[in-house]
């Protein structure tokens, strides 16, 4: 038998965004990547921070962060 380790890697930033009538501020997408590495949420997904310039500034707020959670861009 093989010991498993288990990663929780969140989309809320990136995908959960892309939902219909879902908008979300910077200050969301900030406040939303501190409660999920509170969580102990191993990586989140910020975003891709080439689509505009809000988007890339949440992700750089969100990488200046120094969480405990990897941070992943895309």
């Amino acid at each position: 038998m093989h010991d498993a380790q288990v990663f929780i890697w969140d989309e809320t930033l990136r995908d959960g965004e892309q939902t219909p009538g879902v908008s979300l501020s910077i200050e969301q997408k900030v406040e939303i990547a501190k409660a999920l590495d509170e969580l102990k949420v191993d990586v989140i997904s910020a975003g891709f921070p080439a689509v505009s310039k809000d988007e890339f500034e949440a992700v750089k707020r969100i990488t200046s962060l120094n969480l405990n959670a990897r941070i992943g861009l895309f």
